[in-house]
């Protein structure tokens, strides 16, 4: 049985509402890397069958692209779901003391704050025009009939 290896997994996922705004900075060799921290909340009952509350704050880092449109997109009680893995790191601070820190890499974020239809639609209209020449930016005369379809 001692050739039985373990096998290195390290996934999570996890869901949670922004306790900060992300606090975005530049690597010196200007990597893009956005830290926040989020609370996760889990109800549950105690033994004497009165529902309380567990908030867990966990710290998450994301890289690149990803740390920019986290920037971006999201503030203070944005709602995200985590898809990543846990990391350490140490440092040193000024003083001397060592320091070290558990927090998530994110590879994923799917963010949860949904709009409404309407400014989704406004939005999407908005980036169309802008993404168009403006000659080309011209309303039709063409119905297909999918202008009142609800989704």
């Amino acid at each position: 049985m001692s050739s039985l290896k373990m096998p290195d997994i390290n996934n999570l996922l996890i869901a949670g509402s922004l306790t900060h705004d992300p606090a975005f900075r530049k690597t010196a060799n200007s990597t893009s890397v956005v830290n926040f921290t989020i609370s996760s909340n889990r109800k549950y009952r105690d033994n004497s069958g009165i529902w309380r509350e567990n908030i867990c704050h966990v710290g998450v880092v994301a890289w690149h692209k990803l740390a920019e449109t986290c920037h971006d997109v999201l503030k203070r009680g944005s709602s995200v779901l985590i898809d990543g893995e846990l990391q350490s790191r140490n440092w040193r601070n000024d003083d001397g003391t060592s320091r070290s820190i558990v927090e998530i890499r994110a590879r994923r974020i799917q963010f949860l704050d949904i709009k409404t239809s309407e400014e989704s639609e406004n939005v999407r209209a908005e980036e169309e025009k802008a993404d168009l020449p403006e000659e080309k930016v011209e309303s039709t005369d063409f119905d297909f009939g999918y202008q009142n379809l609800k989704i």
